[in-house]
């Protein structure tokens, strides 16, 4: 007995001697931790480490912080800051204040010190705020086998002598700032199981070293830049999560391994069918190939199999009928089809009615279901699939470039020779001068249709017609414009905004007009002047502002100098669409109904100047206070592609203007631009004074019916219905999305709008 009592006590003692050991760290080790702090300029997760004299690895983990020690060294350090780079869009490779640590912040002293760490084999530096390329000696750390430097601002390239830690299993660089390619040695690292790094800016080709990795078990390269096609992933057996979302990746969907559990592709531009192989993943249970530009039928087998819980294939090409003996697997809960090109009866097992506990998306089709927004099917007959064509043969590619390139040369050699002839042997006979005279008679200014301004389904196919209906252009004199304003009088005077001072004024034969100044660029000739007034003049839409002509005042001098622009416009008379936005506005408040007209009217617009005209015209600076109402309600949008004539001055006048908020710095996102105008039209006309910190705050609230009714218009309130401005509130978070890629295009803009349009009975306004 006192045998075991003996033993017993020594096996404690030596235990405890073991413990007390494997806790205490060398000197040197507790040194490079109280660096680290330094380095990291003393975040308060690191307050409790106070000097030599800390008991490191005995301090209690946290959710912020935790140190593993083994044999007097540290082997885990997981530390969690407070700067995600997530909330930081706009770093420049720079520091920024409260955001990143400062100038003085060293990458290359810090991961020097830090790889005196040897023994890590476990290192997380999450939203620290540090910036900078990612040195090549991190490769110095070779016992690593889990690393997370997420959620910083590391730019530049991954650094290739990495491919010598051969002990990695888990790599993540999420939201970082890498701009790089993706690493082509990373099938060097024989244990690697997880590799992450979304939301980055990689660019290149998917690369091909990926599919040696054999082990892979994760992938995650979303949000990024890559393009080109995917090879075979067949080959990674391993593989469960594959996330390759928001890329610019093409050609045909890959081959994928069998195992997989999770596949994500959407947003990005693959063509050609869905591969029947995907129906034969009997493991997978979430896909999403939406957003991309995928034609034919999808698989049946699909739909069956029996792991399926998500199917996503919403916003492709996809057309067909679905079989009427469609089978769905037992598990499947979320099916969206919508947006495609889809017609015939829809499948019973797809039936939301008849399956309370699966949810199904069908809308934007052409299917023979009552209501539900389908299309007529002539929308989804004539609709032209997209066709890709693979590369067969790199002859055939080499002999179409050359026969290309070799027309090419002879058409400009022939140019060229025609110029010179020109000007040598054919008199100037037109001046620059005599292209200001140039003029039709003033009676071409005559009224619009009237069933293109009151009917807005005449949008794309008024494009065709509109040159004969809407007045043609025509240049002014000076003489006419001072004539028309009474000399440019103050009682004429509108208003002022960055593209300059505006007048209201009456021509000779009675038409009222607005007569807007511009600042001009010095650096345009007065025939490439001229050129581009007339290219903006040509543009006609019923739901822009008809340009009537303009003016060139030249400078009586020896180079012919641009003195001023007139733009001569249509009159609107009835204000712009903020003035309708709330009480204390002199004009009358729109309703909810009401506010919906105006923003489907100037989305067709916008959705007109980027896509039906030939170049596009982008940067609209899409403002409520350019939104311009009639007296039949109907919503107008004035200074569109201005940019192009006009100095980006950023000059704001006093008259009836909005400071300059921090909006001005992405007005050249239309897109963006017109989520703030979603938001005004809920909010009402006080959001440009809001910090972007508030509105996000705001716009979060309205989630739920108390933040509603804290914030929103008190007359959006009355007359709205809960499912349509749900609706609205979703679309304004997707418009104004710090990830660009995951914003909507107009086309899916306009569509959420006459959905939540469709959502909203008639509800008179008084």
């Amino acid at each position: 007995m006192e045998f075991c009592t003996l033993f017993l006590l020594i096996s404690c003692l030596s235990w405890s001697l073991f413990v007390l050991c494997d806790s205490q760290l060398q000197t040197s080790q507790s040194q490079v931790l109280l660096q680290l702090k330094k380095h990291l300029e003393y975040p308060k997760q690191l307050e409790i480490w106070y000097d030599r004299k800390t008991e490191f690895c005995s301090l209690p983990p946290s959710a912020n912080l935790n140190i593993t020690c083994e044999f007097n060294s540290v082997t885990e350090l997981n530390i969690m800051g407070d700067k995600p780079a997530t909330k930081v869009s706009d770093f420049a490779g720079f520091p920024i204040p409260n955001k990143t640590l400062s100038h003085s912040f060293s990458m290359d002293s810090f991961v020097t010190t830090l790889s005196r760490l040897s023994s890590l084999k476990t290192l997380s530096l999450i939203s620290l705020g540090i910036w900078g390329p990612l040195p090549d000696k991190i490769h110095r750390l070779s016992s690593l086998e889990y690393l997370d430097l997420s959620s910083n601002f590391l730019f530049g390239s991954i650094p290739p002598k990495m491919f010598t830690l051969l002990k990695l299993q888990t790599f993540v660089l999420d939201d970082n700032v890498f701009n790089d390619t993706v690493p082509s040695w990373l099938n060097s690292l024989p244990n690697l199981t997880t590799l992450r790094m979304k939301k980055n800016r990689l660019k290149g080709p998917f690369p091909s070293s990926i599919e040696g990795i054999k082990t892979l078990v994760d992938l995650d390269l979303s949000s990024n830049e890559i393009s080109g096609d995917l090879p075979d992933l067949s080959s990674l057996t391993n593989l469960k999560l594959l996330d390759l979302r928001g890329n610019k990746l093409g050609s045909h969907l890959p081959t994928l391994p069998k195992g997989l559990l999770m596949v994500f592709l959407n947003n990005n531009s693959f063509m050609g069918e869905i591969p029947t192989q995907y129906g034969q993943l009997n493991q997978l249970q979430h896909i999403d190939v939406s957003f991309n530009m995928l034609t034919g039928k999808p698989p049946p087998e699909l739909f069956s199999l029996p792991s399926l819980a998500h199917l996503n294939l919403a916003s492709n090409t996809l057309k067909g009928s679905l079989s009427d003996n469609l089978n769905c697997g037992r598990n499947l809960e979320f099916v969206d089809i919508s947006n495609n090109r889809l017609m015939g009866s829809l499948p019973s097992c797809l039936n939301s009615e008849t399956r309370d506990n699966r949810v199904i998306k069908f809308s934007g089709n052409c299917l023979s279901i009552a209501g539900h927004h389908q299309h007529p099917e002539s929308y989804c007959r004539e609709f032209k699939v997209p066709v890709y064509k693979s590369n067969n043969g790199g002859k055939g590619i080499g002999v179409s470039v050359g026969l290309i390139v070799g027309i090419a040369v002879l058409i400009v050699l022939l140019a060229i020779g025609l110029l010179i002839v020109c000007r040598r042997y054919c008199p100037r006979v037109i001046s620059e001068q005599h292209l200001l005279q140039k003029s039709v008679p003033e009676n071409s200014t005559a009224g619009l249709s009237s069933e293109i301004l009151t009917n807005p389904r005449h949008v794309f196919e008024s494009s065709k017609s509109e040159v004969q209906i809407l007045p043609s252009c025509r240049s002014f004199s000076l003489e006419e414009l001072k004539e028309a304003t009474n000399n440019f009088d103050s009682s004429a005077f509108l208003g002022e905004g960055s593209y300059g001072k505006i007048y209201k004024g009456l021509l000779k034969n009675g038409t009222q007009v607005a007569i807007r100044c511009l600042p001009t660029s010095k650096k345009y000739s007065i025939r490439n002047l001229k050129l581009r007034l007339d290219m903006l003049a040509k543009i006609r839409h019923p739901h822009l502002v008809c340009i009537l002509g303009h003016c060139i005042e030249v400078e009586q001098d020896d180079h012919c100098s641009i003195n001023r622009v007139f733009f001569v416009l249509e009159y609107i008379p009835n204000g712009n669409f903020r003035s309708h936005l709330s009480d204390n506005s002199p004009g009358e408040v729109l309703s909810w109904p009401e506010r919906l007209a105006v923003l489907i009217c100037v989305c067709k617009a916008v959705h007109f100047l980027h896509t039906g005209v030939i170049p596009g015209f982008f940067h609209n600076r899409l403002k409520t206070t350019n939104i311009l109402i009639n007296e039949h309600r109907l919503a107008k949008l004035g200074d569109y592609g201005l940019s192009i004539i006009s100095e980006e001055t950023g000059n704001y006048g006093t008259k009836g203007q909005e400071p300059k908020s921090w909006q001005m710095t992405r007005l050249d996102d239309d897109v963006y631009s017109f989520g703030l105008i979603l938001l005004e039209s809920m909010l009402g006309p006080s959001v440009p004074a809001k910090t972007e910190a508030t509105l996000r705050g705001e716009l979060a609230s309205l989630s739920k019916q108390e933040g509603r009714v804290r914030l929103m218009d008190p007359v959006v309130l009355a007359t709205c219905s809960e499912e349509s401005i749900t609706v609205v509130i979703s679309l304004t978070n997707k418009c104004i999305c710090p990830e660009l890629w995951s914003r909507p295009t107009f086309d899916d803009i306009l569509w959420n709008l006459q959905h939540a349009a469709h959502l909203q009975p008639n509800i008179s306004h008084a």
